[in-house]
C-alpha cells in the first residue's frame, strides 16, 4: 500500500490523487495513477473537466494500471490490486473482468455495491489503512 501511495503522487489531478499497484507472488506487475489521456492536457494545465462532481479529464488509477499491463503484455489474472482509494463501480468491473482476485484499498470511496458484488463473485476486498 505504501507503494500505491507513492505512485499516487504522480497523479495529474489534484482533486483526488490516487495510485494503484497490481501485484502477484510479491512481484509488482504494473502501476497506475489518475492521469489524463495520453497527449491531452492535464488538470494542472487545463483545469478540471467536472461532470456530476467528478473530474472526467482523468483515467482512474486502476484502469491505468490495467492499461499499462496490457501495453506491455503482462498477464494480471490472479493478482491483487492495491489502491489508495476503493474502486468506483466502473473500475471494479474492469478489475473483476481482468481476473483480479483481491482488492486492497486505503480509504473508502463510498460505492457500497462494490463490496456486495465482490463477495457474490468471490473477489476478496480488504481495507489496509494508509500509514
Amino acid at each position: 500500500m505504501n507503494i500505491a501511495r507513492e505512485v499516487s503522487k504522480r497523479s495529474t489531478c489534484d482533486r483526488k490523487m490516487v495510485g494503484a499497484v497490481l501485484v502477484r507472488d510479491r512481484m509488482i506487475l504494473s502501476t497506475g495513477y489518475n492521469g489524463s489521456v495520453r497527449g491531452m492536457p492535464h488538470c494542472s494545465e487545463a483545469g478540471h473537466q467536472m461532470v456530476d462532481g467528478h473530474c472526467r479529464r482523468v483515467i482512474h488509477a486502476e484502469l491505468n494500471a490495467l492499461i499499462q499491463a496490457a501495453r506491455h503484455g503482462v498477464a494480471v489474472a490472479g493478482s491483487t490490486c492495491y489502491v489508495t482509494v476503493s474502486p468506483c463501480w466502473e473500475c471494479f468491473k474492469a478489475l473483476a473482468n481482468a481476473g483480479i482476485g483481491r482488492i486492497c484499498f486505503g480509504e473508502p470511496y463510498g460505492d457500497e455495491s462494490v463490496a456486495k458484488v465482490a463477495a457474490d463473485i468471490g473477489i476478496e476486498i480488504c481495507r489496509v489503512p494508509l500509514s
